[in-house]
């Protein structure tokens, strides 16, 4: 709650103050100081420090490899160089201040060698901006790079190795290595970003940001731990508005309905996750009821608070983000449009976690089933979308983490997609909605929405069990088949 009420009041200061010229300063500020006071204590030496200005100097990197243009402005790259290193040394500098020690969870290391590693990574990416402009290679590098470190992180024996190796330098106990000891805060919504940044650069449609305008873009505080994941186009142009209004002869109103908007959105997300979803946590599917419920009756209301929990969950962390940015005069992608009341399957996926289905709709099912359609025009039209729509949700599944049941539950929703589809082709043609009688519509509309929810649901058994095993036991109980 205290995270809330701060950034809430950090947004509202930001919003009222009226800082026109130094705005995305601003922004960009408070968002440094967020990721490394939000980054979770790690049982390896000072990775809370480390692993926050890894996201600063991978932000840094992809500015300077993606940056367009034929000119190198210095003033495109200095102010943003010295106000992340001010910030950097500063956050540092708080080991030696023990009332103030300290903002990250540990005290930070050493200032020197802070100071080496932070004038390595923010040099490095000058000499990237500055000397090496422009080459495509480069471009598809850092694809690999982003891609092979999402893998990575998202692999659970890989981290667990790597946490041995990191455990092994900083002289602690390689045996006692473990997953969570790389918890790496925002890293997930960190890629994608870059990841559309990178992509839209090879297909020429990115404009030139400074470094600040950049980097407030990549790390934005409201949205660094749950999205939602905006574009890089769409968030300049609502830091424009935001800038531009604030000079407005009408800019308190607009100010002031910022303010109540952003508030009744931030209380109404708190109240979604903290009061509905942490309760429904308590008796929420997991592994551990999973195991001792032995009732179809109460395997079924576990499920369903689970699906509920994380709908709430999740879309609470959402109106918290998007209210803390509308303090500040900017308007985020909505991620959540009441999915569980949808009627079909692409309606929920129209309406869920938006922000992400629009990325891989846009870079992995367009161009994949473009690429078939071209390349491979024998193909008939239900082979490609099934193969895009596999392809697209397994992708969606192992963003979750590489697991089988997350792999799983992509290919489940894949198919669902792909069912609803050839479905909705048949009625289409032989049942036209102006022949059907209005009772017929609404019963069809009910059933639709029970049976998407059902599927839906029972899909979040693969989602919340760790095992394809133990997940078949939950489905052997909710139908009655064991226990």
């Amino acid at each position: 709650m205290q995270y809330i009420l701060v950034f809430s009041l950090c947004a509202l200061a930001i919003g009222w103050a009226r800082p026109r010229k130094a705005f995305s300063a601003a922004v960009l500020f408070v968002s440094l100081l967020s990721i490394f006071w939000l980054q979770p204590l790690s049982p390896v030496r000072n990775l809370d420090f480390w692993l926050p200005l890894a996201s600063i100097g991978m932000t840094c990197f992809v500015w300077a490899v993606t940056y367009p243009g034929e000119g190198r402005p210095v003033k495109q790259i200095l102010p943003g160089l010295i106000l992340i290193l001010c910030v950097i040394l500063g956050i540092a500098l708080t080991r030696y201040l023990e009332p103030l020690c300290c903002l990250t969870q540990s005290r930070p290391p050493t200032i020197e060698v802070i100071l080496v590693a932070s004038a390595s990574i923010l040099l490095g990416s000058a000499a990237v901006f500055f000397v090496l402009p422009a080459r495509p290679a480069f471009l598809w590098i850092t694809i690999a790079i982003l891609v092979g470190l999402f893998v990575v992180l998202k692999s659970e024996p890989i981290v667990i190795k790597l946490s041995g190796w990191l455990r092994g330098i900083m002289g602690q106990s390689q045996t006692l290595a473990a997953p969570t000891d790389l918890a790496w805060l925002g890293i997930s919504f960190l890629t994608f970003r870059l990841l559309h940044v990178v992509r839209d650069r090879q297909s020429g449609r990115l404009p030139a940001y400074s470094l600040i305008d950049f980097a407030a873009y990549a790390l934005f505080f409201p949205a660094v731990i749950s999205g939602p994941i905006d574009r890089s186009q769409h968030f300049m142009s609502e830091m424009e508005k935001a800038r531009a209004s604030q000079t407005d002869v009408g800019w308190q109103n607009v100010t002031k309905k910022n303010t109540l908007g952003g508030a009744r959105r931030i209380l109404i997300g708190s109240f979604k996750k903290i009061v509905l979803a942490d309760s429904l946590a308590f008796f929420a599917l997991n592994a551990q009821n999973a195991e001792q419920s032995t009732s179809t009756f109460w395997t079924w209301v576990l499920l369903l608070a689970f699906a509920l929990r994380i709908y709430l969950d999740f879309s609470g962390y959402t109106d918290i983000a998007l209210g803390a940015a509308l303090l500040m005069g900017i308007t985020l992608p909505e991620n959540f449009d009441q999915p569980y009341f949808k009627q079909n399957i692409t309606a929920f996926w129209n309406s869920w976690h938006i922000t992400l289905a629009q990325w891989f709709r846009s870079y992995v099912f367009y161009p994949f089933t473009r690429f078939l359609r071209t390349k491979h025009g024998f193909l008939p039209a239900w082979l490609v979308i099934l193969s895009g729509q596999a392809l697209t949700m397994s992708l969606i599944g192992l963003w979750h983490g590489i697991t089988w049941n997350f792999l799983i539950w992509g290919l489940w929703h894949a198919l669902g997609l792909f069912v609803q589809n050839r479905w909705s082709e048949w009625v289409r043609v032989r049942l036209p909605m102006g022949s059907i009688s209005p009772q017929a519509q609404m019963l069809l509309k009910t059933g639709g929405w029970a049976m998407t929810f059902l599927f839906v649901s029972l899909g979040w058994v693969w989602f919340s069990m760790p095992t394809p095993e133990l997940a078949l036991r939950v489905f052997s109980r909710l139908f009655g088949i064991s226990g």
